[in-house]
C-alpha cells in the first residue's frame, strides 16, 4: 500500500438542493473538488464500504454524526464520509440515517479512493470495486493522520472496524 501524503485532485460529482427548480425533485448536480472541499481547512473523513450497508448503517455514521460538536470544538471544520456510491444513494441514506452534520461525499467511479490506494474488490460480497475503511485527519490537503483498518484485501472475507471508528479518531484530535 502506497503512502499518500496529499489527498488526490478529484472531481466529485455532487447533487444539491435548488428551490429554483421546482417540482418533486429540486436538486441540480454541481462539481465540488478536493481542491474547495480541503483546502484551507482541517477536515475529519471517514471511508466506508457502502451506504445502508450494517456496520456502516448502524456504527460508523452514526457515531461521526453523534460525536460532531466534539470535533468541531477541537478545531475540525467539517466531517466528511466518504463512499464509492453514487450522489443519489448517497441523498438517500442520508435521509435514512437522519444524517445532519455529517457530509455525505459520492465517490461514484471511485476515483477518489483509488488515488488513495484504498479502492478493493468486494466481488464476494457482489459489491464490485469499494472503498476499504479508513479516517484520516486532513489539513490543508495534507494528510496528518491516517488510520486504516486491517487486513487490506481485495475479497477481503471480514470487514474490519477497529480503527477508522468515529472515538479514535475523537482521541487522537484529543492528544494532539
Amino acid at each position: 500500500m502506497a503512502v499518500i501524503e496529499t489527498v488526490p485532485n478529484v472531481v466529485f460529482k455532487t447533487r444539491v438542493r435548488d428551490e429554483s427548480i421546482g417540482g418533486p425533485n429540486p436538486f441540480r448536480w454541481q462539481d465540488r473538488s478536493s481542491e474547495e472541499l480541503f483546502a484551507g481547512k482541517r477536515v475529519v473523513v471517514f471511508s466506508l464500504p457502502g451506504a445502508f450497508t450494517p456496520t456502516c448503517s448502524t456504527s460508523h455514521l452514526p457515531r461521526y454524526e453523534e460525536l460532531y460538536k466534539e470535533f468541531k470544538a477541537l478545531g475540525v471544520d467539517e466531517v466528511i464520509c466518504v463512499s464509492v456510491n453514487d450522489a443519489f444513494v448517497m441523498y438517500q441514506w442520508g435521509k435514512q440515517q437522519g444524517a445532519q452534520n455529517v457530509f455525505l461525499l459520492p465517490d461514484g467511479n471511485g476515483e477518489f479512493t483509488r488515488k488513495m490506494g484504498m479502492l478493493v474488490d468486494k466481488s464476494n460480497l457482489g459489491f464490485g470495486m469499494r472503498s476499504w475503511r479508513y479516517s484520516m485527519v486532513v489539513n490543508d490537503r495534507k494528510i496528518e493522520k491516517m488510520f486504516t483498518e486491517p487486513g487490506f484485501d481485495d475479497n477481503c472475507p471480514t470487514d474490519p472496524f477497529e480503527v477508522s471508528d468515529a472515538d479514535t479518531m475523537l482521541n487522537y484530535l484529543k492528544s494532539v
